[in-house]
């Protein structure tokens, strides 16, 4: 492969292997990042959608060796235990920290449309997420804080509330128990594939919901 086909390729595993799109939207996503890096000249459609095809057969075919629970499973169990300690808990809320504080914020001003004040927020990016199915040794990256507290024990308490809740799910953590230092799960290890019974996991009107039934029931 030319480099830029590197490229694509590795966008093609990202995509496929997080399992957050059916296959369509996936072929639409790809060639439209080949048409956006101008890659057209070089790398043809039709080698795009064979290395999708090929790419998704063989992780369908891995994940049906899978030991469940999952890694992925035991994460979305932990945030949906977040959400009802009316934590807002996230997955994948855009590309960066400052996009998922931004989906955070949008979420945060519902909740206060209907009286409610979260007790935090956690989350990983699709950057966190990229690392971690990319890497040889995958960790996965957790931000956390609470809107608008400059406090850091507030912020530490919220990490130690976080921290309790993945080690009583099975998981390793690493965190030095500051404000500053991000929620590390070493070894963790992504396996999720798109399923359309499988609930959407970045649709941030289940956290609203699970907060606003949380309140009601306290």
């Amino acid at each position: 492969m030319t480099e830029n086909e590197k490229f694509i390729h590795k966008s093609i595993l990202a995509s496929i292997h997080m399992g957050f799109y059916p296959l369509n939207e996936i072929k639409e996503i790809i060639l439209d990042e080949i048409e956006d890096n101008e890659f057209e000249d070089e790398i043809a459609e039709q080698w795009a959608l064979e290395q999708i095809d090929q790419v998704y057969s063989a992780h369908r075919q891995a994940s049906e060796t899978w030991s469940h629970p999952t890694d992925t499973e035991r994460l979305i169990q932990v945030f949906d235990e977040l959400t009802a300690q009316g934590i807002i808990a996230l997955h994948n809320p855009g590309y960066t920290t400052g996009d998922g504080e931004y989906e955070v914020i949008q979420v945060e001003q519902a909740l206060r449309q209907e009286g409610i004040y979260s007790n935090g927020y956690c989350f990983y990016h699709e950057q966190d997420l990229e690392r971690a199915i990319e890497a040889e040794h995958p960790t996965l990256h957790l931000h956390f804080q609470k809107v608008d507290n400059s406090m850091d024990a507030v912020t530490i308490a919220l990490g130690h509330l976080i921290v309790s809740c993945l080690e009583k799910n099975g998981f390793t953590t690493q965190w030095n128990g500051t404000a500053t230092q991000r929620i590390e799960l070493p070894f963790f290890r992504w396996q999720w594939t798109f399923d359309e019974n499988h609930r959407d996991l970045q649709d941030y009107r289940v956290v609203i919901d699970q907060i606003k039934q949380a309140y009601s029931a306290s």
